[in-house]
This record gives structure tokens, C-alpha cells and sequence, in this order.
């Protein structure tokens, strides 16, 4: 059996493209949500909690999975760590798939490159004005008792598990906008004149993510782009694209085909 782990927007089309030759697979994600958006496939198993390593181990020995797809967030370094050490405890196979980032050749004077939080958050406390947070509800807490003497504005998924862990976590409501991405061109424009931003807080989380538009209209609106790096994921069987991805895991057999 394969085993996914699914984080990103591409997860359905290798879903989708697995799907045409097995439904022997066992998908985990991290949140309700994103099981969600994966019941219209064939899936025999189907996890929407957060694995721990002890978890992750079981969930492979139960499951009986020869080899294990990371197809996490490219940000979400702890979880492709986790897998990782995970496959190299079991013998079993590691596969990577990432998406690739839109930015890392793109330049201009309105970016600015970070490597982490930490960073971003020293950047931000010399901006003159407002901050648009786009990196998502996990680590808003950060941006707390910054002494910061403008807004951040920090946009979540319309979820009311994330919904409730900003607002629980001290942010106040007037500065959370709750919205499903990835955001049009137009509507960052529009994010931005509505808020009087003067900086965006991005990952580079490639053109599903809609960093390209936000790289636009920051340019448009002579403010700042802040880009927190994506990590850089080193290894044999790393994949950028899906169907290169399936044809592997074809090549290979892992699988039981429909009958």
C-alpha cells in the first residue's frame, strides 16, 4: 500500500492521478478540513489528525504501507522530519514530493528575504504602517507584545477550529480576516487599500499559493513584500510534479490494482 501525506492543493491531483490505477492507498492530513476537500476519491484509508512519530509508526504498521509520499507543505519542516524518520525506522521507501517556490528568482526593491519568524518579526517592527499576515493561523501568537505601533492584520482559513485558536490565542477580531485562498490580484489590491497596508508577510509558497499575486500588487502599491524562504528539502526522491510522481510509484508496483 502507499501511504500520503497530504498538505497542499496538489494532494487531489495525484489523488486524482492514482485514482486511475489503484484505491490501494492510506492518506493522512492534518486537519478535518483537508480530508474534506479528499472525499469525492477512492481512498481506503483516511486519517485527519495530526501524527506524532509514535502515531506515524503505527499508522504505517497498521496500514501495511511500503512506501510513504511526503507531500506535506514545504514550510511544514517538523511533519516531512517526522515521515522521514519515520520510513528510515521501518526500512521502508521515502518519497518527496514539493512544490516548487515562485520567488526565488524574482528581485526587486520592494522585497525583503527572511529566513524565519524571528526575522520577519524584527522587519516588521521598522515598518511604517500596517502588516498584512498571509502565512496562516498557526503562529500568530508571535506577533503578539511586539510593542508594534500599527496593525497586523492576519488572514486565516474560514475555519472555525483556526478561527477559534487566533481569536483564543489574543488576537482581536477586527484584525483577523477569515478567507479561503489562494487570493486574486484584484482582492490583494483591494486587501491592501481597505487596511492602508504597507507590508505583506508571505511564505514562497509557489503559484497555488498565490504568492505571485501578492508579489504583484505589493509592486503596484510601492509596499513591501516580506518572503519568509522556503526551506530547502535535501534528499534522492524529491518530485516537483505529479505525474512524474505516479509514474514512479507505477514503475515501482506499490500497489494493488483495482480488480
Amino acid at each position: 500500500m502507499i501511504g500520503f501525506i497530504l498538505g497542499t492543493s496538489e494532494g487531489r491531483k495525484i489523488l486524482a492521478l492514482i485514482n486511475e490505477y489503484t484505491n490501494d492507498i492510506a492518506v493522512t492530513t492534518a486537519t478535518t478540513y483537508g480530508g474534506d476537500l479528499l472525499k469525492e476519491f477512492n481512498i481506503k484509508v483516511l486519517n485527519t489528525k495530526p501524527l506524532n512519530k509514535e502515531n506515524m509508526l503505527n499508522w504505517i504498521k497498521v496500514n501495511r504501507i511500503d512506501v510513504l509520499v511526503d507531500a506535506s507543505h514545504p514550510y511544514a519542516q517538523e511533519v516531512t522530519k517526522t515521515a522521514l524518520e519515520c520510513a528510515n525506522n521501518l526500512e521502508i521507501q521515502y518519497v518527496r514530493y514539493e512544490r516548487e517556490g515562485s520567488l526565488e528568482n524574482v528581485h526587486g526593491e520592494n522585497i525583503i528575504r527572511v529566513k524565519n519568524y524571528d526575522e520577519a518579526i524584527n522587519v516588521i517592527k521598522e515598518i511604517e504602517g500596517n502588516v498584512l499576515n498571509t502565512t496562516g493561523g498557526n503562529n500568530v501568537s508571535k506577533f503578539l507584545d511586539l510593542n508594534f505601533k500599527y496593525r497586523i492584520i492576519h488572514r486565516i482559513l474560514p475555519s472555525p477550529k483556526v478561527l477559534t485558536k487566533t481569536v483564543d490565542a489574543g488576537i482581536r477580531i477586527k484584525d483577523i480576516i477569515a478567507m479561503q485562498g489562494p487570493i486574486t490580484y484584484e482582492l490583494e489590491k483591494a486587501f491592501i487599500h481597505q487596511y492602508n497596508v504597507k507590508a505583506i508577510l508571505t511564505k514562497d509558497s509557489g503559484i497555488e499559493g498565490g504568492v505571485l499575486e501578492k508579489y504583484k500588487a505589493s509592486k503596484e502599491a510601492n509596499i513591501k513584500l516580506i518572503v519568509i524562504d522556503k526551506p530547502q528539502f535535501i534528499g534522492d526522491l524529491i518530485f516537483n510534479n505529479e505525474v512524474e510522481l505516479v509514474k514512479y510509484l507505477l514503475s515501482k508496483n506499490y500497489f494493488n490494482k483495482y480488480e
